[in-house]
């Protein structure tokens, strides 16, 4: 990425991505919730209900990401959902529970976990909510853009004492 430009059609494509994504596991949580119960770890509360209300979730958080004014709760919503699918996730592969339609070799389960952080991120910056790693410092720190420490102005605090 060499430039803003760059940054923008990246975070831009990223979005699409996770929209279409998060849009078709979202249906497939909706249309085929108990191919995914055995996934599901024994301390979860109502199983399939829970499936389900992620499915809709997810399916939410999809369609947000197109709306500017949703966007930024839409990327740390689905940022969320991210790390809690992760025991499901864990289970899936340390118990090598068979799903219909899915490998259950590690050359799947492996990647699949290492990618859980990735996505984390993705939906983070292309909601907005993160801007790293391509957001540029300033060059004179925090200081230079910000000298007056909010709330302080507020307090009569002069501006060469803060």
């Amino acid at each position: 990425m060499t430039g803003r430009g760059d940054s923008q059609r990246f975070r831009v494509g990223l979005r699409l991505a996770l929209v279409l994504l998060y849009g078709l596991v979202g249906a497939v949580h909706l249309a085929t919730p108990d191919r995914l119960m055995p996934i599901m770890p024994g301390w979860v509360p109502a199983p399939r209900l829970v499936i389900l209300l992620t499915g809709l979730c997810e399916i939410a958080g999809a369609l947000a990401l197109m709306s500017p004014r949703l966007r930024r709760a839409a990327g740390i919503g689905l940022a969320l959902y991210a790390v809690c699918v992760v025991p499901a996730n864990i289970k899936h592969a340390l118990e090598d529970v068979p799903v219909e339609g899915l490998p259950r070799s590690w050359w799947y389960h492996g990647p699949r976990l290492a990618f859980q952080p990735v996505l984390v991120w993705a939906a983070l910056y292309a909601g907005g909510a993160l801007d790293w790693p391509f957001a540029r410092r300033p060059a004179a720190g925090r200081a230079a853009r910000d000298p007056v420490i909010p709330g302080e102005e507020d307090r009569g605090i002069p501006e060469d004492l803060s």
